[in-house]
């Protein structure tokens, strides 16, 4: 297990936890931040593929380029151009080395990242690892799963719980690495004081419910609630790899980003 906190400036607080689960071996997701400053960080969350060959591999090249990109970016782009140049240069990472080295054809991973700046979110989104907002004991996710199920149950086709047991409920239909260009979610929000933010990866969720997820995420500060979370879906039996990130805002104005933030956050679950 590997536990990390790595910013306790008033503006921003936030750590990470991630473990191999019960029933695997290897982790293959990773996480990872980058501080740019005490009201400025990106907080990022990647699940490799299992069944393909490097999918730790993918992972780690994932946060490794994202942030890296992003700290070298320039900061005159802002936030959300500079997280999503990122994304696109750790797809394109991802999906040449798997080009050069036939023992990683086909390898990718999802990618789940946020810029927190000031009184503004800024997330990219592939995959089915998730974003949350909590905001005053309420939830809303506020990324879309790319899977073969919440495809459907978006359509129509099969009910929000019949998805959840789906048997494709992990199929992706998106990732990070498998096409030379990625399609990649942006999502832009704000962000106001007392504000969470909670970032994980399938294994979580696929364990516990929404609601023991907002629970565990109010109990404590950043570095406890990550660590009960993922505690919490071991003892369930958690079969998959299981990581969470938690970010606390305090002190933002809340200023809204963009006109349609508004009608995103009426979507509470």
């Amino acid at each position: 297990m590997t536990a990390e906190k790595l910013n306790s400036e008033q503006a921003i607080r936030f750590a990470m936890f991630s473990d191999p689960g019960t029933e695997r071996r290897d982790n293959e997701d990773m996480c990872g931040s980058h501080v740019e400053s005490s009201t400025h960080v990106v907080v990022a969350v990647a699940d490799g593929v299992s069944g393909e060959e490097g999918g730790e591999i993918a992972s780690r090249t994932a946060i490794d380029v994202t942030l890296r990109s992003y700290k070298e970016s320039s900061a005159s782009w802002g936030p959300a151009k500079r997280l999503f140049r990122a994304a696109q240069d750790a797809n394109i990472e991802i999906h040449d080395r798997a080009l050069v080295v036939p023992e990683l054809r086909g390898m990718s991973t999802t990618l789940t990242a946020v810029a927190v700046n000031g009184a503004s979110a800024h997330a990219v989104h592939v995959g089915d690892s998730r974003l949350y907002l909590i905001r005053e004991g309420r939830y809303v996710q506020k990324t879309k799963d790319h899977t073969v199920a919440a495809r459907r149950m978006r359509i129509g086709v099969v009910s929000a719980e019949r998805a959840k047991t789906h048997p494709a409920r992990s199929t992706l239909t998106r990732s990070l690495g498998r096409e030379l260009i990625a399609a990649i979610d942006r999502i832009t929000f704000a962000v106001s004081d007392g504000d969470i933010l909670l970032l994980c990866s399938d294994g979580l969720y696929n364990v516990l419910s929404d609601e023991e997820i907002l629970q565990g995420a109010l109990r404590s500060e950043p570095a406890a609630a990550c660590q009960e979370l993922v505690r919490a879906a071991n003892t369930r039996g958690a079969p998959d790899n299981v990581t969470v990130a938690i970010v606390h805002v305090t002190g933002s104005s809340g200023v809204a980003p963009t006109p349609g933030w508004r009608g995103l956050l009426g979507r509470w679950g």
